[in-house]
């Protein structure tokens, strides 16, 4: 049982220190989670590299997707 709350306060000290590396991106996606991704909304992301190569894909969300965001959702609040 401690393992798994080891490993939740692990997530939220790592996710704290990301967010602070990167507000910007911290805030988009939190403004993307309170605009109620539905089922159809494509999500995409780009990656480039410092050499200039880019690498692109994206992603329709499922009902399955959200079902498993809501348990992240879920998951988080308790633990919060």
């Amino acid at each position: 049982m401690f393992g798994n709350l080891d490993a939740v306060m692990k997530l939220r000290k790592a996710w704290s220190t990301f967010s602070g590396n990167h507000p910007k991106f911290a805030q988009f996606l939190g403004t993307v989670a309170a605009g109620k991704v539905t089922e159809g909304t494509v999500i995409g992301i780009t990656v480039t590299y410092p050499d200039g190569r880019t690498l692109d894909t994206n992603m329709k969300v499922t009902q399955s997707d959200l079902e498993l965001f809501e348990s992240l959702k879920v998951l988080a609040n308790k633990n919060s």
